[in-house]
């Protein structure tokens, strides 16, 4: 991937998950109200503070993480989606 973050910023890889009902709908993605998932791919060097000094980063490549499903800017690389975040808007990091 030839896309390297700025500032406090984190390039993800959304992961895509369909949902069958009982009855046997398929809502996608698309259809849900809830934090979205996916996992780092890229992560910025940190957010420069007054001081001058860089803040460390709450992620790393290769966490799986939950984000709000608004937040992120879309980008394609290629023929791959990716979602441009800011550090601050991940809720959680997911099996860490």
């Amino acid at each position: 991937m030839n896309v390297k973050p700025l500032h406090d910023h984190v390039v993800v890889k959304p992961s895509s998950e369909e949902t069958v009902t009982k009855s046997g709908i398929v809502l996608p993605d698309t259809a849900k109200e809830k934090p979205e998932q996916g996992k780092v791919v890229a992560v910025g060097p940190g957010k420069v503070l007054s001081s001058g000094q860089r803040a460390p980063m709450s992620v790393q490549v290769g966490d799986l993480v939950l984000f709000k499903k608004y937040s992120p800017d879309e980008i394609k690389v290629g023929d791959e989606e990716f979602l441009v975040i800011k550090d601050e808007d991940i809720l959680a990091v997911v099996g860490n």
